[in-house]
């Protein structure tokens, strides 16, 4: 097993008390593992959390970083990991999105959660700040993961600025913007022949041979900490909607893994008293060319089948989607759905978003402004309740989808006339 070192402080994980089984609920030790041993169902994190004073919890967050490290008493974090050497991601804008909303027909209030502001411009910095962190706790020397290419650049920053070694694992075939985010932090870079499947088969065999002794892959061995970061996108909106739920929210799925941490945010806000209990509904976005949760939803099924991607949306670009399984659990219980756009649709939402809020989203953005508007178009979700769409990236990571279409409008001489003949002085 890669892990080198389990004794670790009483306080290290703060209120985290045990990994719990999500499937037989059976707990074992926190430690870097992620199956359970009675029936190999994942493992995620149980805490005791603080509860019984939901004011002076409220105000202890609202005192702390602007980072998500104010919400440390509901992570599994030491109490004074903010004083520790990281990126101090989290804290991103939540935009009132009121261009956007005039275009898509919505008359509540509709908001766009921009995690392109965090350090490597992706929310993967969220999920990583937690894994590092128990990373050093076990003792791992190097920081590793399968990536789609976001997290590979979360990776390495990490790993650069806590003095860490990374080696991370990506598709030979990822967008040149990632590749380059990945390897400029000075880790190690190694290109898989075959899609994200294949790299995440290839890491899971790494985890298990002496080849891997010393080595924390932030979503396989870390993965139940990894996945805890997720939370703080449901604590940030909450707290910056006044310590309100959202009625509804559009979120991108690869793995699934953070859809379902979301939820289990707001579940964890509502039992700790720091949100009144509503109704909220969840919905998933995929890329129709990497659908199999979509297909299953739509299909009334509970199994997923693993699909072959083939889309522009290459950080959503999961075939055999984890925490499939437990999206379709969520949307169906809190009455959402999950739905898919094509390729094309992706590139009209990206120029949409960029249009009317001066936002310039990935790829998996655009599948949730592109889900979000066909959602609409279809009577599914409901344009007059407070509406919350996820942005978790950066478009000058896939300029290659909007390439084409993002051009300038006219060239012209350095004249007047040449300017007026252009059309352009009006």
């Amino acid at each position: 097993m890669a892990r080198v070192d389990t004794a670790v402080p009483s306080d290290a994980f703060g209120p985290a008390v045990a990994l719990s089984c999500r499937e037989c609920g059976a707990r074992t030790p926190l430690a870097p593992d992620f199956a359970c041993l009675e029936c190999f169902g994942p493992l995620e994190v149980a805490y005791e959390l603080p509860v019984g004073d939901p004011e002076s919890l409220r105000k202890q967050i609202e005192n702390g970083p602007h980072s998500i490290w104010r919400y440390a008493p509901l992570l599994p974090v030491s109490p004074d990991v903010a004083s520790r050497p990281n990126l101090n991601p989290g804290w991103t804008k939540l935009v009132k999105a009121d261009n956007l909303a005039r275009e898509l027909g919505v008359t509540g209030a509709l908001y766009v959660k921009d995690d392109s502001g965090n350090p490597t411009h992706s929310f993967k910095d969220r999920v990583v700040a937690i894994a590092v962190e128990a990373a050093r706790t076990f003792g791992f020397t190097t920081l590793s993961c399968s990536s789609t290419g976001n997290l590979a650049g979360a990776v390495g920053a990490a790993a650069a600025r806590t003095g860490l070694r990374s080696c991370v694992f990506i598709p030979h075939d990822l967008e040149a913007g990632k590749v380059v985010m990945a390897a400029v932090y000075g880790g190690e870079l190694v290109g898989i022949e075959g899609n994200y499947d294949d790299v995440n088969r290839f890491c899971s065999e790494l985890i298990g041979d002496p080849a891997g002794e010393g080595w924390g892959f932030v979503n396989v061995n870390l993965r139940p900490y990894y996945g805890e970061g997720s939370k703080t996108l449901a604590y940030e909106i909450c707290e910056q909607l006044g310590w309100q739920l959202p009625d509804q929210l559009v979120i991108p799925i690869a793995s699934g893994s953070q859809l379902t941490k979301i939820d289990k945010g707001l579940k964890e806000l509502i039992a700790l008293g720091l949100v009144e209990d509503k109704p909220y509904k969840i919905f998933g976005a995929q890329a129709e060319g990497c659908s199999p949760v979509s297909v299953a939803f739509k299909s009334g099924h509970d199994v997923i089948r693993p699909q072959k991607p083939d889309t522009i949306a290459k950080s959503l670009a999961i075939g055999n989607p984890a925490d499939g399984p437990y999206v379709l659990d969520i949307a169906r219980r809190t009455g959402g759905a999950v739905e898919d756009v094509t390729d094309a649709q992706i590139v009209d939402a990206i120029q949409l978003l960029a249009r009317t809020e001066g936002i310039f989203a990935e790829t998996a953005g655009g599948v949730t402004v592109g889900v979000t508007r066909k959602l609409i178009e279809n009577g599914v979700l409901d344009p007059t309740l407070t509406t919350v769409v996820l942005n978790t990236g950066d478009g000058l990571k896939t300029l290659d989808a909007v390439a084409d279409r993002a051009r300038p409008t006219a060239v012209i001489r350095p004249t007047l006339d040449s300017f007026r003949e252009a059309g352009l002085a009006s």
